[in-house]
């Protein structure tokens, strides 16, 4: 893509609609990594390292490195347990009991790389549910909504309904820290489209 500031290495729409919002043109790789937790390993650990390999895998990927590689990973943590996407509706009811009436962390690892440097910023947030019941729980689930999601649920979509309170990045519970993404690409000398000189109203 001839006017990319950099490569995305993701395949979600919601990582490619927020750096749109940002106006950061982009070109898509897919890179395919084990995506499982070291025993014991925290889970600010896991998604910084999981941006990483994401990225180092994207850039493998390229016989020519001409742009940045920028990747993310999102995990929702309670009681110290990384949950991942569900792997059936019991599993995402289960989750979804869990955290409801309660407030659980959102961490976010956001990482841009090129053939020489590795950076990487993150992002907690808080975000308490209200209680939901399992009728709720299961007309969520037939929505189709959870069954992508970390923690069987997204902010963006009709599970902003539970969400009592959120305290940290909106977009960092969405699954890209537009903060810490902006402020990587300044480190990279990227100047956001938006913020340009040559931008006109």
């Amino acid at each position: 893509m001839k006017n990319a500031l950099i490569y995305l290495v993701s395949q979600s729409p919601r990582r490619r609609e927020l750096l749109y919002q940002i106006g950061v043109e982009h070109e898509v790789l897919v890179a395919d990594i084990d995506e499982t937790p070291s025993v014991g390993e925290v889970a600010e650990l896991y998604v910084t390292r999981m941006a990483l390999e994401k990225a180092r895998a994207g850039r493998a990927s390229l016989s020519v490195i001409d742009k940045p590689l920028l990747a993310a990973d999102t995990s929702v943590v309670v009681d110290d347990e990384i949950l991942g996407k569900p792997l059936d509706e019991a599993d995402a009811c289960a989750m979804l009991q869990r955290l409801a009436g309660r407030t659980h962390r959102v961490i976010s690892a956001v990482a841009l790389v090129d053939e020489a440097i590795e950076v990487s910023r993150l992002s907690v947030s808080h975000v308490a549910f209200r209680d939901i019941n399992d009728e709720e729980i299961r007309a969520y689930w037939r929505s189709g909504e959870p069954a992508d999601k970390a923690g069987g649920y997204g902010i963006q979509g009709a599970g902003a309904c539970f969400i009592e309170r959120l305290e940290g990045s909106y977009s960092g519970v969405m699954g890209l820290p537009l903060f810490e993404t902006a402020a990587l690409m300044r480190d990279f000398g990227i100047q956001l489209p938006i913020f340009s000189a040559n931008t006109h109203k």
